[in-house]
């Protein structure tokens, strides 16, 4: 009795350890997975961000352009 019920017990072992390991391993493939579209939203939302700041970019570049013309002009006029 105590032999079969070892090899019971080992039969199970040699079942359930793999099938644990297997549930394991997907659990963390899925957890990567997650982690790898949390990253590519966060980059889609620095990429929109960085699309929104460039017309406020180009109306400060075009700002500081008429002011360094007019210094220039100003310059130039002097000599």
């Amino acid at each position: 009795m105590s032999m079969l019920l070892v090899i019971l017990v080992l039969v199970l072992v040699l079942l359930v350890v793999p099938v644990l390991l297997i549930i394991g391993i997907y659990n963390a493939l899925i957890r990567l997975r997650n982690q790898v579209k949390n990253a590519w939203s966060q980059i889609d939302v620095q990429l929109k961000r960085r699309h929104d700041l460039i017309p406020n970019l180009i109306e400060t570049a075009k700002g500081y352009m008429k002011h360094e013309r007019g210094t220039f002009e100003a310059i130039t006029n002097a000599r």
